[in-house]
């Protein structure tokens, strides 16, 4: 079982760029992929993002290509999402997410993203 603890929501005005950090702690081998999704009031969760053990392999969404980043640093049991641009339809509860090939096994408590216009 691994547990993973998402930190660096908040606010920010729409143009504007956040950092969000997932740690990772447990058991945890090579191969496991990490991710981010998110859920905004009365919708369902959408994929962000996701980086493959090397990290050299990501996903995006369409949505927001170009505008966030993610990365990991396995020394830490680390993954970051930087967030630029931001926009209002940007805001919403953002979940770390951890897996293997066969899908997604574990989920952070959210952390909450708010974008002023």
């Amino acid at each position: 079982q691994v547990q993973l603890v998402e930190s660096g929501g908040g606010s920010v005005q729409a143009g504007g760029s956040l950092r969000l950090s997932c740690a990772a702690s447990g058991r945890i081998i090579s191969s496991y992929v990490m991710g981010w999704f998110r859920q905004a009031p009365g919708k369902a969760r959408e994929f962000v993002a996701a980086i493959g053990w090397s990290g050299t392999s990501t996903h995006y969404a369409d949505s927001v290509k170009g505008r966030f980043t993610i990365s990991r640093d396995n020394a830490k049991n680390t993954v970051y999402l930087q967030m630029n641009s931001l926009k209002p339809e940007d805001a919403a509860v953002y979940y770390c997410a951890g897996g293997f090939a066969g899908g997604w096994s574990d989920w952070g408590q959210g952390t909450q993203v708010t974008v002023s216009s």
